[in-house]
């Protein structure tokens, strides 16, 4: 599993001209399901979304994490994350799980999350989307389990 975690002030994700899902501070995470992703991985990714430490801490260093820092996180399926660009001008996507399996493995990794957090939105699975964000620092970081 892949995710690509910005730290945000706030961020939103619409759909058709409708929001459908919605965060002040927090996280933003693009995640990608690739072939074989197992439970014991989304529950890995979950809990690294959940502690992985961007926030300040009272020295200003990045040292808490969104579960104590507190804010939402806003989880958005993206396959393109496992995009192979190594060669030529037109990515693979072979290293992207299949959608039926991607939408299985999505949908553990939000119920992992409202498990270990009180706010997460997320966007809609296979949909167009247009996600709009500020992003904090700014602050990036790609996550793989």
């Amino acid at each position: 599993m892949i995710a690509l975690i910005q730290r945000v002030l706030h961020a939103s994700v619409d759909v058709d001209g409708e929001t459908v899902g919605a965060i002040g501070p927090g996280l933003l995470a693009f995640a990608c399901v690739q072939p074989g992703d197992t439970p014991a991985r989304i529950a890995k990714m979950a809990d690294r979304l959940a502690a992985y430490r961007v926030f300040a801490d009272a020295a200003g260093r990045m040292n808490v994490g969104l579960k104590d820092h507190g804010g939402g996180l806003l989880l958005v399926s993206q396959f393109t994350l496992g995009a192979d660009t190594a060669s030529g001008l037109r990515p693979s996507f072979s290293t992207s799980a299949p959608p039926d399996e991607a939408r299985v493995g999505f949908e553990a990794l939000v119920a992992a999350c409202r498990e270990r957090l009180p706010v997460v939105e997320t966007g809609r699975f296979g949909a167009h989307m247009q996600v709009s964000l500020v992003n904090d620092g700014p602050v990036t970081f790609w996550l793989e389990t």
